[in-house]
């Protein structure tokens, strides 16, 4: 992976709304919001190409869904990312985001904000030392990209854990990256969702591959039974930018070559292809060809899914509710088409669905005769 060389993005065509209203961001997770509740207890938004955008419960998925489709899931573990340092005579919080193949890590260095939450500051300078708990150190020594500050590569130092010892150094210091909108810190496990399976390595993502957070071992099995498959890839996401909405950095994935298997055999079978997750497009897309044949592949993406570039392997998508200017809205233009989008966040505003990673969830097809949901 380069030091530079962000992929681009044009203007982002979101929704008609500039703000979302605060009382609409998700700020605890489902569970927590009345007793008895699960984490499936979110609402879903189906937004058919072509069609009316309708809201169900999560739990209804089963029955919006068909035998033979099959559900694309990101297996990335979520890393308790976030850290606090020193920086000369100034705390800092550092976000660890992505692990290059040099040993070193893109980060972010915030500011502390008061009750658990940061700030943007900014970033570098090269050289500077970051000095993190137990004795660790960080050399910052370049932007990730070109023109943009706000994640630097850093060197961590060889003592005492060597320079592949950020995992230990997360594991014992480290807490999950918590965002303003929310009320208050929680576990690690919040941020897991049914589908992580931790790296070997100890690599993950900065940020929880939220799409999934509803699913449940029950509700898998429910889907299951109804003949809904189940493809597993991983992508380990990095940092987002709350403030900045820049378009994604490159990523690591990996697309087994049983996925991409169960991918074609459903497309040739007239089953649908959903994504949980924009981060299982971005890597599906990336091992598929320009006739939507999926082959196992991984290594770093740097593909952007645009309406203009379109999607060749996915049918659908299932995701959070994003931000009026975030580049993610691209995407969904790319699988459903901007009216739908319109549609569907017209209709999320309306019947004050939630926003962010403990949200609800909108599901979006492609506008297709033969991939209609009937319900």
């Amino acid at each position: 992976m380069s030091g530079s060389g962000a992929p681009g993005g044009g203007p982002i065509s979101g929704p008609h709304i500039t703000d979302i209203p605060r009382e609409l961001l998700a700020r605890v997770p489902a569970e927590q919001r009345g007793p008895g509740l699960g984490r499936d207890a979110v609402r879903l938004l189906l937004s058919p190409g072509g069609a009316q955008p309708s809201l169900h419960a999560f739990r209804e998925l089963p029955h919006l869904l068909r035998a033979g489709d099959v559900l694309v899931v990101n297996t990335s573990a979520t890393l308790a990312a976030a850290v606090d340092a020193r920086l000369g005579g100034e705390d800092v919080v550092v976000h660890f985001s992505t692990r290059g193949d040099d040993g070193r890590w893109a980060v972010e260095l915030r500011a502390p904000a008061g009750r658990g939450t940061t700030r943007q500051r900014p970033g570098g300078p090269a050289g500077a030392v970051v000095e993190l708990p137990g004795g660790r150190r960080l050399v910052l020594e370049e932007p990730l990209a070109a023109g943009a500050d706000r994640l630097w590569w850093a060197r961590p130092s060889s003592a005492p854990y060597g320079i592949y010892g950020v995992p230990q150094l997360l594991r014992e210091h480290g807490r999950p990256i918590r965002y303003a909108y929310t009320e208050r810190d929680q576990p690690l496990s919040a941020y897991q969702t049914v589908f992580a399976v931790p790296a070997a390595d100890g690599s993950g993502s900065a940020e929880m591959p939220s799409a999934g957070r509803p699913f449940t071992a029950e509700l898998v099995a429910r889907l299951v039974s109804r003949g809904v498959q189940f493809a597993p890839l991983t992508l380990h996401a990095g940092v987002a930018s709350q403030e900045a909405h820049e378009p994604p950095y490159p990523e690591r994935y990996a697309v087994p070559a049983k996925t991409a298997a169960l991918v074609n055999a459903a497309r040739a079978g007239g089953g649908r292809v959903i994504a949980v997750g924009t981060t299982a497009v971005r890597a599906l897309e990336s091992a598929a060809d320009a006739r939507g044949v999926v082959r196992a592949a991984g290594g770093w993406t740097d593909l952007v899914v645009t309406p203009e570039r379109g999607v060749r392997a996915v049918d659908g998508l299932l995701t959070g509710l994003h931000e009026p200017e975030a580049s993610h809205l691209l995407m969904l233009e790319a699988v459903a088409g901007r009216a739908a989008v319109r549609l569907g966040y017209a209709q999320a505003l309306a019947r004050l669905c939630l926003w962010h990673e403990f949200g609800d969830v909108h599901l979006l097809l492609k506008d297709d005769n033969r991939h209609r949901v009937h319900c």
